[in-house]
């Protein structure tokens, strides 16, 4: 095994004789303060390509190998990963930090390989004909704002005029994204708009909620992630905030951010852009060929867990998209830029999702050169403490594409204009 200058953990999974392998990096969180949303998806991550070299003898018949890289969701590690790893073949980057993707998209443009950003990141990078590297698809920030008022709209007669809806977001460049949506939608729907920042880790947050304790907003919204989440269902069952009004992103929707404040948390609302629970077919087949042959990435407790799912869908995507690109370029061992290909040609439909043992786990949706980030359908969970599990209230629903159309045309055109790049498709 290589050594590389920082913490690094390469898992070599083969199941057979191989002349290469398709390098999928890993830009995880094992450590630190969100450690524990870090640990499932990377767990998640590198069982569904454990999976595929056990089960199927790799992609295409060339075997995984996910390449781990301990970030600590710092963004100068990240970048640290990102050099250190790029070298071993990477195909796709998951920076799985906002921060991270902000510093990787002209790294990666320029070397050629592509970046995952999926529900994260900068979201006019949705615009591929700015974007042409970066992918962040099925949905993304502004979809997630948008999901979260259409939501509160249907149920509310469609009518949110003279409604007080608070927005608690981490203080980081993640936690600012959905703000000029919010703002628009304002405009748009008539609501009032009431931010409020938290500043890493987000332990403290008395004086946010005693806010919204003395100003009473009808709903409250929230971008966190980590130690915050909890902190924060906590705080507003202190001070006996109707968690059926209180909606969070997805990153903000775990067991994790739920369990400390036991039944207190119940009705609690996050976000999604993919299923809950284990009852799909794809996990037993994760039980069977990773779990119980002692090759998971974890105890193998995680499996159903929403950042466990997570972890999956996105190893799955990356999957499939480098099978897209084995297909168009008629080799088998693809390189980053034949991956990046295969990325903006993804389609995935019923039909697939059947076939890779996840029937109706995520939206239905294709890429294309001038769209990187997909439908932008948005479903709602809601979660039961005496069960403790996660239920789909809402299916996947469009959300405001005119509003978000123009958000991300103005964005993607000023930092083409900022950065000298010719709007084309490759």
């Amino acid at each position: 095994m290589k050594k590389l200058g920082i913490a690094v953990v390469a898992a070599v999974m083969a199941a057979g004789p191989v002349m290469a392998d398709l390098v999928f990096p890993s830009l995880s969180y094992r450590t630190g303060p969100y450690a524990a949303g870090g640990i499932p998806f990377a767990d998640g991550y590198a069982d569904y390509f454990t999976l595929l070299n056990e089960r199927d003898g790799g992609i295409g018949g060339v075997a995984a190998r996910v390449l781990e890289c301990e970030t600590g969701y710092n963004t100068e590690k990240g970048v640290e990963c990102y050099e250190s790893t790029k070298g071993e073949g990477a195909l796709v980057y998951q920076p799985l930090s906002t921060g991270i993707t902000y510093q990787l998209i002209p790294k990666a443009t320029a070397d050629d390989i592509p970046i995952h950003s999926m529900g994260y990141g900068r979201t006019s990078a949705a615009n591929g004909t700015v974007f042409s590297h970066v992918f962040n698809y099925p949905g993304n920030y502004w979809n997630g704002a948008s999901g979260a008022i259409n939501y509160l709209l249907e149920t509310n007669n469609g009518d949110l005029s003279g409604k007080k809806i608070a927005l608690v977001y981490h203080n980081s460049a993640y936690g600012k994204e959905p703000i000029r949506t919010l703002e628009e939608l304002q405009k748009k729907h008539g609501y009032e708009f009431l931010p409020l920042a938290v500043d890493h880790p987000g332990q403290e947050q008395k004086s946010q909620w005693l806010q919204i304790r003395r100003e009473r907003p009808d709903f409250v919204l929230m971008w966190g992630w980590g130690v915050m989440n909890q902190v924060a269902v906590q705080e507003a069952a202190n001070i006996r905030y109707p968690m059926e009004n209180f909606i969070g992103i997805w990153w903000s929707g775990s067991e994790n951010d739920v369990l400390p404040a036991g039944e207190a948390a119940n009705g609690y609302k996050a976000l999604t852009f993919h299923g809950v629970g284990s009852d799909f077919p794809v996990f037993a087949d994760i039980q069977k060929h990773v779990v119980d042959t002692g090759k998971a990435a974890g105890a193998g407790d995680q499996i159903g867990t929403v950042l466990y799912n997570r972890g999956l869908y996105a190893a799955m995507l990356a999957a499939e998209a480098a099978k897209k690109a084995q297909s168009i370029h008629g080799v088998a061992e693809i390189t980053p830029a034949m991956m990046r290909d295969g990325m903006e040609a993804l389609e995935i439909t019923p039909a697939l999702q059947e076939e890779l043992g996840i029937p109706g786990f995520g939206p239905n949706f294709s890429v294309s050169c001038e769209n990187h980030g997909g439908p932008g359908l948005v479903g709602v969970t809601q979660w039961d403490a005496s069960a403790k599990t996660w239920s789909l209230i809402s299916d996947f629903k469009p959300t405001d594409t005119e509003v978000i159309g123009a958000l991300i045309e103005e964005d993607s055109t000023a930092y083409a204009s900022e950065n000298n790049i010719a709007l084309s498709c490759q």
